[in-house]
């Protein structure tokens, strides 16, 4: 006796499921449901980064007072009052940041081993992480400033008459952007630095190879990577300068940085298109310096970065 199987159901149950194969390919190419869980990354960037910055440099080809789209651009970089503001801020940021840079790799490359006391060591680099800038402005208003410990003890040993003027200066605002700004870059450089294999120093010392030369052929092409993302950060830290050039610098003068003429546009002269550009041309240099370390870093180094960050 044959047996005849029902036709298969139609029209009826559950829809067909996608096509395993098309999700083995999408697999292939990175492509799966744990995608999903990069869109509050995604939105959280756009509402708080992608956002603001097409508005404002929307806002920035639209002047308050008429002119045309590049009115206000042009306003800027006519007026040397606010063009100076550029180099002002530049010769404040890039110091700074070589200054940290440099002086991190000396202190990372020896704390790379095991020592006594490399924790607590570690510790007392990083605590002005903690300081914030206004702490740290009002210790060096108590240490540098006229009344300071630090003239004090000069005019105390005799030598000096008068106070040396560290504070309402370039000098101030400097200090600061390097108490602020060491401790990511040494934390930073130590990060590279540990992920570069030490048995290649070793090699090359078999081989009769002097510690400089060592750093120089080995460890520095391998770091190069490190030193310049590190600039790149440092560098935009201290070129977004606010509360130091106000606290311990002369905002009226020297310290006149590109920020204190974006915020002066915004709050004190309510010309918010004008505020956009400036911040707009704050971006391109800031994009114009990146640009330039990261050509120096792709010269002096084609291949994979040699550390962990």
């Amino acid at each position: 006796m044959t047996t005849v199987s029902p036709p298969a159901p139609t029209g009826t149950g559950s829809p067909p499921g996608p096509d395993p194969g098309l999700r083995h390919r999408l697999a292939e190419r990175g492509i799966d449901r744990q995608l999903l869980l990069l869109v509050p990354a995604i939105v959280f960037i756009v509402g708080l980064f992608v956002y603001p910055f097409l508005y404002g440099l929307g806002l920035s080809f639209q002047p308050r007072e008429g002119g045309g789209p590049f009115a206000d651009y042009e306003r800027f970089f006519t007026d040397p009052y606010q063009r100076d503001t550029i180099w002002k801020t530049l010769v404040l940021a890039v110091p700074a940041a070589l200054l940290n840079v440099l002086a991190s790799v000396p202190i990372a490359y020896r704390m790379r081993g095991r020592f006594r006391g490399k924790r607590l060591l570690t510790i007392l680099l990083v605590v002005p992480i903690t300081l914030g800038t206004v702490l740290t402005a009002e210790g060096l208003l108590n240490y540098l400033g006229p009344a300071g410990w630090f003239n004090r003890l000069l005019q105390s040993a005799g030598l000096v008459d008068e106070p040396i003027q560290l504070i309402g200066n370039y000098w101030g605002v400097f200090f600061s952007l390097v108490i602020t700004g060491f401790p990511f870059a040494f934390l930073l450089i130590l990060s590279y630095l540990s992920g570069i294999d030490p048995s290649l120093e070793r090699a090359a010392a078999t081989l009769g190879a002097r510690w400089w030369d060592r750093f120089r052929h080995i460890t520095l092409p391998l770091l190069a990577p490190g030193l310049a993302t590190t600039f790149c950060l440092t560098f935009v830290l201290a070129f977004s300068v606010f509360p130091s050039a106000i606290l311990v610098g002369n905002p009226a003068g020297e310290t006149r940085v590109i920020s204190i003429a974006a915020y002066q546009a915004a709050y004190e002269q309510y010309d918010y298109p004008f505020a956009s550009t400036i911040a707009m041309i704050m971006a391109a240099v800031e994009l114009a310096v990146i640009a330039l370390v990261l050509l120096w870093r792709s010269r002096l180094y084609k291949g994979s970065t040699g550390g962990k960050g």
